[in-house]
């Protein structure tokens, strides 16, 4: 039903709360299009949408959620379950920015879950699955088989996740490629004449740690390179005590000629110790790494890197719960973002 022409938006006399009838009246639609417009309702059109947020939003119009659960039996709300563990490039900060605004424009709401790292990872997960408190969970730091993904399979319960768990054909996600990345980072060095490659690959326990040392194993025997895999230290290992390390490690290992790193912590890292070590970034020894904020160059123009599209992940994440929620019998949305040599 097209939108009929309306007066400009006025707010609700002092001390009345704006209701579906205020929007209604303001908007020359009747209540049950209001409504259904403002719930994202596939027979409404887009305009018709957009002209009934635009007057929600300009008279500060805030839905009765327990009304809401009342009449649809969902909260509109959509929750991004995350660590707290301290991010040093906001990697974080961009994801939450980005699945919040892929929920602009929509019925839905985001509240981030913390848990702490030495918290079970499925105890929010479970809480807001028992008392229904999302309509959807978002998720990150996947692991091959995690107990989350599990979980969540067999409550039936929507679900998106930023990474790929062992049963991701099954699953919505978003994730970068870091088979890719690995293949990429190999066949750089090894073109800039490069032989002994340190790697400093992500926990051990994260699927994408898995996924880059296959890349980065397969393309070391095509390219004719030698890898080591740091032990003792990963992407995340804290930067005063990855420096220590790996100022050890190049004191006897002098034949290294490159680093690669999945994090920009662990190539400020691995930038502080080669230079405490006396070597020079993209002289001596070469860094790859892969960011989600483009920083690196501007600490050093030598430094190797990949960008990771975080903003994209973000709102595709958003788009694929949604749909999880509306439309379960309908194959899980799923994303790859693959690197190449072309964005280096």
């Amino acid at each position: 039903m097209p939108p009929r022409k309306s007066p400009a938006p006025a707010t609700p006399p002092p001390g009345a709360k704006p209701t579906l009838k205020t929007i209604a009246r303001l908007s020359g639609l009747a209540v049950p299009t209001v409504s259904r417009a403002l719930n994202d309702a596939p027979d409404i059109g887009s305009e018709t949408k957009k002209l009934i947020r635009k007057i929600a939003n300009e008279i500060g119009y805030v839905p009765n959620r327990a009304g809401v659960r009342l009449r649809t039996g969902r909260t509109n709300v959509i929750s991004l379950v995350m660590s707290t563990e301290h991010d040093l490039m906001s990697h974080t900060a961009r994801l939450i920015a980005s699945v919040a605004g892929g929920l602009r424009d929509t019925p839905y709401h985001l509240v981030v879950t913390p848990f702490f790292p030495d918290q079970d990872p499925m105890d929010p997960v479970r809480n807001i699955v028992e008392t229904g408190s999302a309509d959807a969970i978002i998720m990150n730091q996947i692991k091959p088989e995690d107990p989350r993904v599990a979980y969540l399979m067999k409550r039936g319960f929507p679900f998106a996740t930023h990474g790929r768990s062992d049963w991701a054909e099954s699953h919505a996600y978003y994730d970068y490629d870091n088979l890719a990345f690995g293949r990429v980072a190999v066949k750089q060095l090894a073109a800039r004449g490069r032989k002994e490659i340190f790697v400093i690959a992500p926990p051990s326990g994260h699927a994408y740690a898995h996924h880059m040392i296959a890349g980065i194993q397969a393309s070391r025997k095509e390219h004719g390179v030698n890898v080591t895999l740091a032990e003792g230290i990963s992407s995340d290992t804290p930067i005063a005590e990855a420096v220590h390390i790996l100022r050890e490690t190049l004191a006897i290992r002098p034949d290294i000629d490159a680093i690669v790193t999945a994090s920009t912590s662990s190539a400020l890292a691995a930038v502080a110790a080669l230079e405490q070590h006396g070597a020079q970034v993209g002289q001596q020894i070469d860094i790859f790494a892969k960011e989600a904020v483009p920083f690196l160059n501007l600490f050093r123009a030598d430094i190797l890197t990949i960008s990771e599209q975080v903003n994209a992940a973000g709102d595709f994440l958003a788009k694929a719960a949604i749909q999880a929620i509306h439309k379960p019998d309908e194959p899980p949305m799923q994303g790859l973002e693959v690197p190449s040599d072309e964005t280096l």
